[in-house]
């Protein structure tokens, strides 16, 4: 069972209703068209608890689940669910196309680069030490069964919030013929257009100074990335919290942001995600991969 938490609904100046709880570290948001304050209410619980769910099984701050056993499972083999399975062939095929850049186990790289805005830039030995516990071609994956070296660790965090969008929202449609959209810390998806057919408006969090650009969504989703609030500055020299698990270095020279529209908020986030992980190329790659991007700089 997830524990409880809160839910609330506030009124829009425009009108109508937000259902709001918090999950993942994060302010997440259900938009409800045409409906009333206790459907609202209703419609928020069934996405916060799959969000709940996903945040439970996936979370790297837990000692109940199952990344606390593979992560403390010192080189023995571990079974694992048949969602986490699905999850891990994803992660793997991120891993193959992006020669790299994408790795499940680059999370142990947080222990010698903190982003707290700070100017304490990890040291090249620093960086040697944990280096050799990074790299999913050191890992043994054959379903069911997941082995990593003993001192290696997992961590969903680069596309769990996008999941669990997307799972959340394919429950609430189950539950509504009135247009929805889920919101997980500025990553979204939407169930269609608006009651009045119209596109959702959604703002973007840039460095930019002003108000923040707005990004018309009918369908799909949008998933953003960047580094805003999580850098570190040293010399003149932006290190972002952006990290190439091949050097253990952060990728300079990219944007600042990124955001992505996509048929899903998974595909958003990690079409994003890739593209920061090309720093100065960043544009070069989606433009490559076809995506509905806007990038600053």
């Amino acid at each position: 069972m997830v524990a409880a938490r809160p839910v609330t609904v506030a009124s829009l100046p425009g009108g109508g209703h937000a259902g709001r709880f918090t999950a993942m570290a994060a302010p997440c948001e259900v938009l409800v068209d045409g409906v009333c304050a206790q459907e609202v209410r209703r419609l928020t619980r069934i996405v916060a608890r799959e969000v709940w769910r996903i945040e439970r099984h996936w979370s790297r701050y837990r000692d109940d689940n199952i990344v606390h056993r593979i992560n403390t499972a010192s080189g023995r083999p571990v079974t694992v669910d048949e969602e986490t399975a699905r999850f891990l062939d994803y992660a793997q095929q991120l891993y193959a196309i992006s020669d790299g850049r994408f790795d499940l186990s680059s999370g142990v790289l947080r222990r010698v680069w903190r982003f707290d805005g700070s100017d304490r830039v990890p040291t090249a030995e620093q960086i040697a030490e944990v280096l050799p516990l990074v790299g999913w071609h050191r890992v043994r994956w054959k379903p069911p069964v997941l082995t990593m070296p003993a001192g290696m660790e997992i961590d969903f965090g680069g596309i769990g919030k996008e999941y669990a969008v997307d799972r959340a929202l394919r429950l609430v449609v189950q539950q509504t013929k009135a247009p929805v959209l889920v919101n997980c810390g500025g990553d979204l998806a939407v169930s269609g257009a608006r009651a009045d057919g119209s596109a959702w408006q959604v703002g973007v969090e840039t460095p930019e100074s002003g108000p923040a650009p707005v990004i018309g969504l009918p369908a799909g989703a949008i998933a953003s990335s960047g580094d805003t609030h999580r850098f570190l500055l040293k010399d003149g020299v932006r290190y972002p919290h952006v990290l190439d698990p091949r050097t253990g270095q952060a990728v300079l020279g990219g944007p600042r942001t990124i955001s992505v529209r996509a048929a899903s908020c998974t595909e958003a986030g990690v079409l994003a995600t890739l593209a920061l992980l090309h720093g100065a190329q960043a544009q070069a790659y989606l433009r490559d991969s076809a995506a509905d991007a806007r990038v600053w700089w």
